[in-house]
């Protein structure tokens, strides 16, 4: 599941399984469920769940060679990629758009063709092998003429519509401490690697092999080898020395640290190096108050580095970061070049992704909503999202229920808990507002598109877009995810959780299934997105979206040391060689699994008390049928490398962890599998986390 800031942060989700049975009569369909093939019932639930719920699956199991790692989220997106190139296709061939016209009266292209266009135009691998490094050449010759660290600065602002130069750039979004209103803020520029990569002797290896990387491209873009080694090395120094004042990943989690306000004149005297004004003046911003910066350690340290540094060195960054960002979008080696490095060499990957998958993904985050009409006409059934909001509203209030509960918790704060998840918006399935993509230009083969120039196009139309709104009240009504994505999000500042129609669609979530099996799989993924919204970071925001606490003293230490106790659970599994998991960094997933599980069980038994109990189905409980289920969607096989990856990287625990680490902080799991001292899952009643 995702976070929303500016950006996108992760969630994986669950694979239901369909089965038909016939009888004499008629044919029959039995809608199993939970896969009991998949189970290895040799092993007891109360000492290895994991193992339990998806043994025999592990065991029969091999990662396919064009994925890292492999689970039943990766079956599902699988399966719904097949859905939308089927779709896709069928639109390629019959070509029967919508007819629009613009505001003149002219005939556009809808935004259906323009989604076709655009797939189109990346699976034309003739054109882009043709053209070959062509198309980011005038970008490369921008940055040779370049004579001084004028010519760098103004270099930057030109770029800012086509993805940024580097070191720095300026993005609008919710204030986040008055979440109606947009505000602009400066953030750091994007390195080749994240930043532990830099910092962490542990894996100085994949810096050294990214050094290497660096060189062959440069050589690629011709540099003779003892020259690109060379500059390679000079560069991987350089970025170093940006990575290193850079918040660490775990401080970025805490928003407060990254809303910083400054004056133009405030932002000067931390940067002195930049003339910001005419920076900001060069984007378009005039008359601005104030700015927000996330990162002032970074910012004072890059304009000392850009002091100090030569042009040259400059420029040699800049060139690094204009060809690093064009490779998957120019000819197919070069392409493959950049999947070797961060997928191969990263990740450990065997071999890359048919090529329609990959232009669908490219496609997906450009212009994803483009696409999703056509993918919801054709595929999402009504009665699912009417089933799937009876079960949002059983969860929401099993969290409610268990809010007016805590223990540990004051009236005053409860209060203003509950009036915050009351508050809370849900969106599910797809847009009331679909994006107008009316001033996007994206052309088909037909009238001379190419990948490149439609990316471009996208990328500048994004930025004007999002320039546009500076200033302005915030749309609430704007979705971060596509309908055909299968994840789920929460956005702290318009404090809502979203749902796209990819996710409510068999095997994930079956509306024809028993309900426990649906509440412990969607359902648990719900209340993970709702227990987002009071995370350790989430709680930070009130119920209007805005960056102000409402907690108490007490409570809020209260919170904090129960935050570390989970903390202290993650922290201590080695998941691989020598490496720990990072109970800190990935905190606040590890509450909303926790959380969201609590919630949907109180869900699911508001269920079962209003429509009845079914009894055992395959032998389980509805209460047994629900940790199960939630087993089931977590699980997964990884790479060794992928495992490391994830680990210095992203805000989740390995899937294989998320499948019973939460479960053995929850009381209702010990009662419907009778888990009693001495097992492995058992933990003494005083060292459970209860936190929602």
């Amino acid at each position: 599941m995702k976070t929303i800031h500016k950006v996108l942060f992760a969630s994986a989700v669950a694979s239901l399984a369909i089965t038909s049975c016939k009888t004499d009569k008629k044919p029959e369909e039995k809608v199993q469920g939970i896969i009991l093939e998949n189970m290895d019932t040799s092993v007891k639930p109360t000492d290895d769940f994991f193992r339990y719920v998806n043994g025999a699956w592990l065991d029969k199991t091999e990662i396919p060679a064009d994925r890292t790692s492999w689970g039943g989220f990766g079956e599902l997106r699988k399966k719904t990629d097949a859905d939308v190139l089927a779709i896709l296709n069928d639109a390629i061939e019959k070509r029967d758009f919508p007819k629009v016209k613009d505001a003149n009266g002219n005939e556009i292209d809808s935004d259906q063709e323009k989604a076709v266009n655009y797939y189109q135009t990346i699976m034309d691998t003739v054109a882009r092998n043709k053209a070959g490094k062509a198309p980011v050449k005038p970008f490369l010759k921008k940055i040779d003429e370049i004579k001084d660290l004028n010519g760098v600065q103004e270099f930057i602002t030109n770029m800012a519509p086509y993805g940024g130069g580097g070191f720095y750039g300026f993005g609008v979004f919710n204030d986040l401490k008055n979440s109606n209103m947009n505000a602009g803020y400066l953030g750091a520029g994007g390195l080749g690697l994240s930043r532990d990569y830099y910092v962490d002797a542990k894996v100085k290896d994949k810096l050294e092999k990214y050094q290497k990387f660096v060189a062959k491209m440069l050589q690629e873009f011709g540099d003779d080898e003892a020259t690109a080694k060379k500059n390679a090395a000079t560069i991987v120094a350089f970025e170093k020395s940006l990575a290193e004042p850079m918040m660490t990943k775990e401080e970025r989690r805490d928003t407060r640290k990254m809303y910083n306000p400054m004056t133009i004149e405030e932002l000067t005297t931390l940067a002195p190096t930049i003339d910001w004004a005419a920076h900001l003046k060069g984007i378009g911003v005039n008359d601005l108050e104030k700015v927000i910066v996330t990162d002032p350690g970074y910012f004072k340290a890059m304009s000392e580095t850009l002091k100090n540094r030569p042009v040259e060195d400059i420029k040699l960054l800049l060139r690094w970061n204009a060809i690093n960002n064009s490779l998957g979008l120019l000819s197919t080696d070069l392409e493959k070049a950049n999947w070797e490095f961060y997928s191969k060499e990263m990740r450990g990957a065997k071999q890359q992704r048919p090529r329609d998958e990959r232009a669908l993904g490219n496609l997906n985050g450009a212009i994803g909503e483009a696409l999703g009409k056509l993918y919801v006409d054709a595929k999402f059934p009504p009665e699912a999202k009417k089933k799937a909001k009876e079960m949002i509203d059983n969860v929401m209030k099993g969290f409610e229920n268990r809010i007016a509960q805590l223990p540990w918790m004051s009236e005053e704060t409860k209060k203003k808990a509950l009036d915050k998840l009351h508050k809370l918006t849900v969106k599910i399935a797809y847009p009331d507002k679909w994006k107008d993509y009316s001033a996007l230009q994206v052309k088909g083969l037909k009238d001379g598109g190419t990948y490149f120039d439609n990316a471009i196009n996208v990328s500048k139309w994004n930025f004007e877009k999002n320039m546009a709104k500076l200033g302005k009240e915030v749309d609430r009504t704007e979705w971060g995810m596509s309908p055909q994505t299968v994840n789920a999000y929460f956005n702290p500042v318009n404090n809502e959780i979203v749902f796209p129609a990819a996710i409510l669609q068999p095997p994930f979530y079956n509306y024809k299934a028993d309900e426990a099996v649906n509440y412990g799989g969607i359902g648990a993924v719900i209340g993970h997105e709702i227990s987002h919204s009071f995370d350790d970071s989430g709680a930070r925001f009130d119920g209007d979206g805005n960056l102000k606490n409402w907690w108490t003293k007490e409570d809020s230490e209260k919170f904090k040391k129960a935050g570390e106790k989970l903390i202290k659970q993650y922290s201590d599994i080695i998941a691989i060689d020598s490496m720990h998991l990072n109970g800190e960094y990935t905190l606040g997933e590890n509450i909303g699994d926790l959380g969201g599980v609590q919630a949907a069980y109180e869900g699911l038994k508001i269920y079962l008390k209003e429509h009845g109990n079914p009894g055992k189905i395959d032998g389980f409980t509805p209460e047994q049928r629900f940790f199960l289920s939630w087993g089931t969607i977590w699980r997964t096989k990884m790479r060794d490398e992928a495992l490391k990856n994830l680990i210095m990287t992203n805000t989740h625990a390995p899937g294989q962890y998320r499948a019973y680490m939460p479960l053995k902080n929850v009381d209702a799991f010990y009662e419907a599998f009778d888990v009693k001292e001495g097992d492995n899952m058992y933990l003494k009643p005083e060292e459970r986390v209860r936190i929602w």
